[in-house]
């Protein structure tokens, strides 16, 4: 291992089929009243919503519900977050869904109490918060496997009028409380989506693997990665509801982008940077640009 680097991921994980039990539990050290955000509704249709719901009436919280969080959240949906978190106050923010909804829980949780334009400030300009400003913090459910936000600080915004959509890698103190994992809860993705957040661990797993000709530990943790999913995704395709496969898969998809297999190399992140790209200009699903 070269170099010199401090590890820590403060994230808290709750895995398997029965995760969703530990929740009620992972929400009592937190404020009263909870922001939920979700993206289009099918958290309704497929029972994580009423799970969700029945944990957080236990847990003895006002829940403050924010849907319609889209795929590539937009700047303007943003200031609506900002808007929310403010005149209700909110003490935490539970993010249900994959990737999008989980960096747009960050990108609030980072920007409800700044006084000025978070675009600009955090993701235009790339500012870290300073010590002492608010942040609400932040916890999910997670719905599809690929991004790891659930593990990670990072958070993707993008402003359609600027025709740019931007990555921020926020610190710990921006990094989720706790993420409930229950594998079960991705069977009812269209397998579009399950493949692109195949192909978006994948690439994460790449771009940091790739990157320096060192011979690390961290390189035979990223060739143990890539070899779960590869094996995992030709089940899955096959059968979406293998629960081995799915759960090895949303695995994979944490470990893949936590920060863990980066350390002690130098990274690249250009495939990144390129779909991000395309996806200002298109809406791309991420998962599929980076192929």
């Amino acid at each position: 291992m070269l170099g010199n680097f401090v590890y820590a991921n403060p994230t808290k994980l709750f895995f398997g089929d029965e995760a969703q039990k530990n929740l009620a539990k992972a929400l009592l050290p937190f404020g009263k009243k909870v922001l939920l955000t979700y993206g289009g509704g099918s958290i309704k249709r497929n029972g994580v919503y009423d799970d969700v719901i029945s944990a957080l009436k236990s847990a003895g919280k006002e829940v403050v519900e924010l849907p319609g969080v889209m795929p590539n959240p937009t700047v303007e949906k943003l200031n609506e977050g900002i808007k929310v978190a403010r005149e209700n106050n909110v003490d935490f923010i539970l993010a249900v869904g994959g990737g999008s909804t989980i960096d747009y829980a960050k990108a609030v949780s980072v920007s409800a109490w700044y006084n000025g334009d978070a675009w600009q400030r955090f993701w235009v300009k790339q500012e870290d918060p300073t010590p002492g400003e608010r942040i609400i913090p932040v916890g999910a459910v997670l719905t599809m496997a690929g991004t790891g936000s659930e593990m990670n600080g990072g958070s993707v915004i993008t402003n359609h009028a600027a025709k740019m959509k931007i990555g921020k890698v926020f610190g710990v103190d921006v990094m989720l409380k706790f993420a409930v994992l229950n594998p079960k809860y991705t069977f009812s993705l269209p397998q579009r989506q399950m493949v692109a957040g195949i192909f978006d661990t994948m690439s994460h797993i790449l771009e940091q693997y790739f990157s320096g000709d060192d011979d690390s530990t961290s390189d035979y943790l990223a060739e143990g990665l890539m070899r779960s999913v590869i094996a995992s995704s030709r089940v899955a395709v096959k059968n979406s509801e293998d629960y081995e496969a799915r759960s090895n898969l949303m695995w994979s998809a944490t470990w893949a982008l936590n920060t863990l297999i980066g350390e002690g190399k130098p990274q690249d992140w250009m495939v990144h940077m390129i779909g991000q790209a395309i996806g200002a200009y298109t809406d791309a699903t991420h998962g599929a640009s980076n192929i």
